[in-house]
């Protein structure tokens, strides 16, 4: 490599270069979209093409990078350096059963009219399971697509994926109705869908704050997910608080003296009256009880063993230039990256 040359970013353990899908998941209010647009654009860092999926409709990767609404088609949202470049897709259940009646049956025409008649959201309200064939269907789609070269279309996709509650249900769909399909094309689909999501090249994250809830979802859908035969990447802590309180400024009772800290400030130069000293004393002792938790929380997460990465308390939303913020903690610092 040239002496001037600069190094492509490495992504840190938990995150194979050789995985073509990332699976981001997480209990409802940890953060999982923007982990998983925050990761997407990490990997872009390194000069790859990737694709930032999502599949509850809510639109979510639009408000990110505050764009219009996407449309059931791929839309790129960044570039990087010219080398890498994260595209954004919203998989619509309706289009993508369209999708698959145009390219296994040739019925786009007829699927359209059935649209229109309201025939294709009854049929995916009717049966959800097929649902979710549908949008996992399309993500391997887009995974495995290559162009006419022969390489892939995309390096990686990110896919901001439902729940941790229904997480394993959702990437098990297909597997749970591909006995209804014996032989054909629908058939030889699923078992492509089967294969993708539980082979070494798809591996599923982990979102969470250090809080007891979240937590426990974490534990539970880690052993859920191992014991069905998916891989685990890492666990991705967000909103971490850093460690600001000394233990030695409590008492056993984890309070505060206030008049000993009122003294100290004033020795630092800070004018402080009692009142002031009394109101600060108290969001000391809030903050070093939240501290205790998060330490006691992410205890409980060593029992993983998985590679785990700390993102910042950043306040939502999260606007661009945050989110490339985090995707930086994703990526192995420069320094430690030698010479």
């Amino acid at each position: 490599m040239p002496r001037n040359a600069i190094a492509a970013p490495i992504l840190r353990d938990g995150f194979p270069a050789a995985a073509r899908l990332h699976v981001v998941t997480g209990k409802g209010g940890t953060g999982k979209t923007t982990v998983a647009a925050a990761l997407g654009l990490a990997i872009a860092q390194t000069g790859r093409k990737v694709l930032l999926v999502e599949v509850e409709g809510r639109q979510a990767i639009a408000q990110l990078f505050a764009v219009p609404a996407l449309p059931y088609e791929e839309l790129r949202l960044a570039t990087h350096g010219g080398r890498g470049s994260l595209w954004g897709l919203a998989i619509d259940a309706e289009e993508a059963m369209i999708e698959y009646l145009d390219m296994f049956y040739r019925l786009k025409r007829s699927a359209r009219g059935l649209k229109r008649m309201g025939a294709v959201d009854f049929v995916t309200t009717l049966a959800p399971g097929l649902r979710d064939v549908l949008l996992t269907g399309k993500v391997k789609e887009a995974a495995s697509r290559t162009d006419p070269d022969g390489h892939p279309s995309y390096d990686a996709v990110v896919l901001d994926a439902p729940p941790t509650g229904r997480i394993a249900k959702f990437l098990d769909a297909t597997k749970e109705v591909a006995g209804l399909t014996r032989f054909g094309p629908i058939n030889r689909q699923s078992v492509g869908v089967i294969e993708l999501l539980h082979a070494p090249r798809t591996v599923i994250h982990l979102v969470t704050l250090l809080e007891e809830m979240p937590v426990q979802e974490t534990l539970d859908a880690a052993s859920d997910l191992a014991s069905l035969g998916f891989h685990l990447g890492a666990i991705v802590v967000n909103r971490a608080r850093p460690d600001l309180i000394s233990d030695d400024l409590l008492d056993a009772a984890g309070t505060i003296d206030a008049k000993l800290l009122a003294a100290g400030l004033r020795r630092a130069g800070i004018p402080t009256s009692a009142a002031h000293a009394a109101a600060l004393a108290a969001e000391v002792e809030e903050y070093a009880q939240r501290q205790r938790i998060q330490r006691e929380n992410a205890a409980r997460l060593d029992t993983l063993t998985l590679p785990r990465v700390e993102l910042p308390d950043l306040n939502p939303p999260v606007d661009l230039g945050e989110l490339n913020r985090l995707a930086d903690c994703f990526l192995v610092p420069a320094s430690e990256l030698g010479p």
